[in-house]
């Protein structure tokens, strides 16, 4: 009687057993239910032709001279490649202790001597088909993952649009163009570019480091859009109480990333962008605003953005050349701004757009 259960048509099934006629009764067995064999007389031979016929299957004898079953099992399973094989022992021992034995090891089945070969077919069957839809799962899982995974990226690309067309806003707000994005965006790349070939910044700054600083550059003055414009764009004197309002720009362009992207999804673009949006009004000798943050305290990427803004400042619409623009903001050396990078910045000055 030969088993007529389901079974996956056409799969290998890997038959280990150091006695000849029980490797030829096996694969007859096996081959009546519609599964190609490979046959192996030890565990060193079985471990080569895994990697040769990629079983589906592995029929596993215990008692085996070098490599026992058990050990066969323990090394398939230790290996990431062949870890999902299922593997059935095959034995004349049929203690209860020689199955649990044989389930420690990562065994999933158990078939003792003599075969019955319904039996055995029966096994064969239900552990292949396990195996199939184990494999079809992580597929679909695999699948899935990468479709969330799209889907998150769209959404991240989408919450960015939003801030960058934000931004734009509030730097129409401020008079200025998008001409004065583009160069700010620029500048802070290039200065970070400068400082990774330094030894003073060299282990602070990598290639994705320098990638984010120019994408969180444009947000910098993105909390504009809650200040009044008539405050943006007054030439006069501000009063106390409107020269707050308008440094509030950092606090409300930080909470506004805070509450589009939640505490629980920051990555690196949304860190940096806050710190850079927070603190780029901070100065060196701890005069700035708005925690009055000195020296170290500020984050590498707000005096990257510090300085970068202030040349783009000077420069700007042509109104003072390379040259006047970084004598003065030597002046403000240790002031304003981090010495080590003002540095930086003027032997890479020719590089600045």
């Amino acid at each position: 009687m030969i088993y007529s259960g389901g079974t996956s048509e056409g799969a290998m099934v890997l038959i280990v057993d150091d006695v000849e006629i029980n490797r030829v009764i096996l694969e007859e067995i096996i081959h009546n239910i519609g599964c190609q064999t490979a046959l192996a007389e030890n565990g060193e031979e079985a471990l080569r032709l895994v990697k040769k016929v990629s079983p589906q299957l592995i029929l596993s004898d215990i008692s085996m001279p070098g490599m026992n079953g058990y050990e066969l099992c323990s090394r398939l399973k230790e290996n990431e490649e062949t870890r999902e094989i299922p593997v059935i022992f095959i034995s004349a021992f049929d203690a209860s202790e020689d199955i649990v034995e044989g389930f420690s090891h990562g065994g999933e089945d158990y078939i003792t001597k003599p075969f019955i070969p319904e039996e055995v077919q029966a096994r064969v069957s239900v552990h292949l088909k396990l195996h199939e839809m184990t494999s079809e799962l992580k597929a679909m899982n695999r699948r899935l993952q990468i479709s969330v995974n799209e889907q998150l990226r769209q959404m991240e690309q989408e919450k960015k649009n939003i801030l960058y067309a934000l931004a734009d806003i509030a730097a129409k707000n401020s008079l200025y163009g998008k001409e004065h994005i583009r160069r700010i965006k620029e500048n802070c790349r290039i200065l970070a570019q400068g400082m990774q070939l330094s030894p003073l910044f060299e282990e602070k700054i990598s290639d994705t480091y320098i990638d984010t600083v120019e994408l969180a550059a444009p947000l910098c003055d993105i909390g504009n859009i809650g200040v009044p414009r008539e405050l943006l764009q007054t030439k006069t004197e501000l009063s106390e109480e409107d020269a707050a309002l308008v440094q509030s720009h950092t606090s409300v362009g930080a909470k506004l990333l805070g509450d589009l992207y939640g505490s629980s999804d920051y990555n690196d673009f949304i860190n940096i962008s806050v710190e850079m949006i927070r603190c780029h009004h901070e100065r060196w000798d701890g005069g700035g605003y708005p925690e009055g943050l000195r020296e170290e305290e500020i984050p590498l990427a707000a005096q990257i953005a510090a300085v970068a803004m202030r040349y783009c400042e000077l420069t700007a619409d042509g109104s003072m050349d390379r040259e006047k623009a970084l004598a003065v903001m030597r002046e403000e050396s240790g002031v304003k701004f981090n010495p080590d990078i003002l540095e930086i910045c003027c032997k890479i000055s020719r590089q600045l757009c």
